[in-house]
């Protein structure tokens, strides 16, 4: 067995645009995925996170560079030669065929038994819970039902790695969450490898064990999905997942990982942590959450604390978001709305004076990109 499971080494893949001139849609992508990882690409579209997952698979292959599955050199291996198995967001499924033997069409081209055939397609049914529906045909489906199928035909042939590309796209918010749960749970009772791609931020930070966020063809950061979100080392990964607010600054001062960055915005110093090495005199950018920044009716802090006023409020069931302005900046806080009150007065009224806390854990100091 390969140290991991899919290996990506300098890979670079060039199309030729409609104007004739080239264009790089994966820019020297390097990865390693281990085995039993549940692993997302994740990034807008054209960040190159679908031609990634379809070189893994063998539908494109690299211009440089090479791909390794378990340890072996793919060059131009076709896609059927390979260890993986691929779900699109299309289903595509046969229409004219029942679910059964949707599922069984792999293992039927393979020259698999009957028996043997019988005994898989049960099994891969069973696993994405919908054993009793072999019957059915697609049009009889419901979306979710009908990805399930899709999930069960890619898992019947027992891939050493699973790519899914976009695979929840269709279906609506709440079965897309419980679906997200389900793959979760599905891929650690499996262990099979599970390669993700999608550009929903939510969606990669609830499934992944590790996530690679990609951008222009390049992957910017690479690594668990907390370390993604609390700790971005990059403006565009901190803009991408999650919400932030951005402040421009110049470093003043720098003590191990802390650096003091001067707001001129604000005419006031910020104390942060600084996500890259940075010295006296950068221009940079701190970001920081909406829902980490607290809110008070006087000072609670002596450094990183400023008044602002209440531009609008909006309740949003779960949280309430708060927009204030400090000193002719637009600041957004997220508050979590702990108490059920329909009192008016719980909530925060426009032109009402605050004071923000800013953690200095929670003000990271980035490159401006």
């Amino acid at each position: 067995m390969g140290e991991f499971a899919v290996e990506l080494r300098d890979v670079v893949k060039k199309f030729i645009t409609p104007e004739g001139s080239e264009l790089a849609a994966v820019n020297h992508v390097t990865m390693q995925i281990r085995h039993g990882e549940f692993f997302s690409m994740l990034g807008s579209s054209g960040c190159g996170k679908t031609t990634t997952l379809r070189m893994i698979a063998g539908f494109e292959w690299p211009t440089e560079g090479e791909i390794y599955i378990d340890g072996v050199a793919m060059g131009h291996t076709p896609p059927y030669q390979r260890t993986v198995n691929t779900v699109f967001q299309s289903y595509a499924l046969f229409q004219h065929m029942n679910v059964f033997q949707n599922v069984a069409f792999g293992l039927e081209m393979e020259g698999v038994s009957k028996d043997e055939t019988k005994k898989r397609v049960g099994r891969a049914l069973e696993m994405v819970q919908l054993t009793g529906m072999d019957r059915r045909f697609p049009k009889q489906l419901s979306g979710g039902q009908q990805q399930r199928v899709a999930l069960a035909r890619a898992l019947v042939k027992t891939p050493k790695v699973l790519l899914l590309d976009e695979p929840l796209g269709a279906l609506d918010l709440k079965l897309r969450k419980e679906m997200q749960l389900e793959l979760k749970a599905l891929q650690q009772e499996l262990g099979i490898t599970f390669i993700y791609v999608t550009h929903d931020q939510e969606e990669a930070l609830t499934m992944s064990d590790r996530i690679a966020v990609m951008s222009l063809g390049r992957v910017l950061q690479m690594g668990p999905a907390v370390e993604i979100y609390e700790r971005p080392t990059s403006r565009f990964v901190a803009d991408f997942i999650g919400e932030s607010n951005f402040l421009e600054g110049k470093v003043k001062s720098v003590s191990g990982d802390q650096a003091v960055v001067v707001i001129p915005a604000w005419n006031e110093d910020l104390t942060g942590i600084a996500m890259t090495q940075v010295k006296v005199g950068d221009d940079v950018a701190v970001s920081i959450r909406p829902e980490k920044i607290r809110l008070t009716e006087d000072a609670r802090i002596k450094e990183n604390c400023i008044e602002g006023s209440v531009v609008s409020s909006t309740y949003i069931g779960s949280d309430t978001h708060v927009y204030l302005d400090v000193r002719g900046q637009r600041v957004k806080v997220w508050e979590q709305n702990r108490i059920s009150t329909l009192d008016p007065r719980a909530y925060y009224q426009k032109g009402q004076k605050v004071w923000l806390s800013l953690m200095m854990e929670n003000t990271l100091v980035l490159p401006r990109d």
